[in-house]
């Protein structure tokens, strides 16, 4: 019993002995490590200081091209994008180079544009077109490539390429390459704003579709097409240079250039970034309606200008688009841009299309539908009706009291002491008589609208300017105010 009492009394003494062992050791790891957070423990030697994780624009990676690809660009680290880092490449055609050269000559901007326009073969220059149209260049020979489309031609082959042979030209400072043909107009300004949106060290094709349902389910839905103008990144375009050649042996069923561009996207892996404001008007007829409910984007390009009507009555096409470059130089990023409004003492609605029209509309018509393009066009596939198109339209009424009042551009000037541009539209055509018990809108002989410029219209959320009514004694004349839309403010 008592040696019992001896074993236990042992193994406390030792238990309590190795705890108050543990403890003393626990308590002197704890002095340690405060001295050492407050700084009184140092060690003797210093550590290397952190070498700073690379910014990601600063890492490149090198590939080697089939042929010399320009130099990197050098300049400033955040510098935005500007039209001389665009380089244009149009495609053209000897037999009609005469007359669609006088388009280009309306966009172009010498000495600050930058391209080539790629022929089949050798064309006559008139005095003063070096001054004022891109270099002239000749397409190389595409004779060994397969054709087997039965309406294809080689064509196709040789304004595909123009990317790579423009490409192989090795100019510097170069971000995007944009592809158009003869007869595109672009606005150039809406065209940079629009490819300032992404970074142009990744891979980037961007552009948009058909207004023809059937020609994007023919061809394709993920396809920008080429005549509405497309823009492909850099890096992009070298990559698609390396494997261009032998991506279009294996598409020799294909017919136009377009569609082998994106065939060889979609072996690179890249897919169509769509921007609403390049446009390729497959269309036939008059494409006010597509122009006067333009979608809210900037308007970037229009194409297929021998196809459709003048933008403009009562003129030819050159001289229909010469009439948009005064507002369009005043203020591209409002070019074309809708806003809605009722006149209800009168019981009337205002579209507004700045820089091109203002119709005026007897009833009150929802926003709704104002946003849709009347369908003063036909689609491009001649049997297609209303349901070709692969957006919404609305009629366009052949009740006479219901017809708008179309007022179109006739003066674009900036008023410096007002800060703002002041834009007259008149009344070309009559419209039939009406026997409704309203007020008239024949009444009106000009309206008038005033709209301060916005230089970040396109750096916020999309949305609708909003236009008001001004008081104004001149008989004959409505005055309306265009510009952001106020708090709770909105088209009612």
């Amino acid at each position: 019993m008592n040696n019992n009492l001896k074993d236990h009394e042992h193994y406390f003494h030792s238990s309590w002995t190795i705890a108050k062992l543990t403890t003393s050791f626990f308590l002197l790891v704890s002095i340690c490590y405060l001295f050492y957070s407050l700084g009184f423990i140092t060690h003797s030697y210093d550590c290397p200081p952190k070498k700073p994780y690379p910014h990601p624009t600063t890492t490149h990676f090198s590939i080697t091209p089939t042929t010399p690809a320009p130099p990197q660009e050098t300049q400033k680290p955040f510098e935005k994008t500007n039209i001389s880092h665009i380089v244009f490449g149009i495609g053209a055609s000897s037999k009609l180079w005469s007359q669609r050269k006088e388009y280009m000559k309306l966009w172009w901007r010498p000495n600050e544009t930058r391209g080539n326009v790629w022929l089949d073969e050798e064309v006559r220059s008139e005095p003063g077109d070096e001054t004022l149209l891109p270099t002239l260049r000749i397409s190389s020979d595409v004779s060994m490539f397969k054709v087997k489309n039965p309406r294809g031609e080689r064509l196709g082959i040789r304004i595909s390429r123009i990317v790579s042979e423009t490409v192989r030209l090795g100019m510097e400072n170069v971000r995007w390459f944009v592809m158009g043909d003869d007869d595109t107009f672009f606005v150039t300004e809406n065209l940079v704003k629009v490819l300032q949106k992404y970074d142009h060290n990744q891979f980037y094709y961007i552009g948009t579709n058909s207004e023809s349902h059937l020609q994007n389910i023919h061809f394709s839905y993920n396809m920008a097409y080429g005549g509405g103008g497309f823009a492909i990144s850099y890096p992009l375009a070298v990559a698609l240079e390396r494997m261009q050649d032998q991506c279009l042996q294996r598409y020799p069923a294909l017919f136009g250039s377009d569609d082998r561009i994106q065939a060889c996207m979609a072996e690179l892996g890249v897919p169509l970034t769509r921007e609403n404001g390049f446009h390729q008007f497959d269309v036939y007829g008059n494409v006010f309606g597509l122009l006067a409910a333009h979608p809210t984007t900037p308007l970037v390009s229009m194409h297929h200008l021998d196809v459709v009507e003048p933008i403009f009555p009562n003129a030819n096409r050159v001289e229909a688009l010469q009439k948009l470059i005064g507002p369009m130089r005043l203020d591209s990023y409002g070019l074309m841009q809708q806003s809605i409004c009722y006149d209800k003492a009168r019981f009337w609605t205002i579209s507004v299309s700045w820089g091109y029209a203002v119709q005026i509309f007897r009833g009150i018509f929802l926003a709704r539908d104002m946003e849709m393009p009347a369908r003063t066009f036909l689609n491009w596939i001649r049997r297609a009706d209303y349901t070709g198109f692969p957006f919404n339209t609305r009629p366009f009424s052949r009740n006479v009291c219901q017809k708008p009042f179309v007022f179109y551009l006739d003066n674009a000037i900036y008023d410096g002491v007002a800060d703002e541009t002041v834009s007259e539209y008149i009344l070309v055509q009559p419209n039939p008589d009406c026997k409704w018990k309203m007020p008239d809108p024949t009444q009106i002989r000009m309206i008038r609208v005033h709209k301060k410029l916005d230089s970040h219209l396109w750096d916020k959320s999309p949305r609708r300017n909003c236009c008001r009514f001004q008081p104004t004694k001149e008989e004959g004349t409505m005055v309306i105010e265009v510009g952001e839309c106020r708090k709770d403010e909105y088209a009612d």
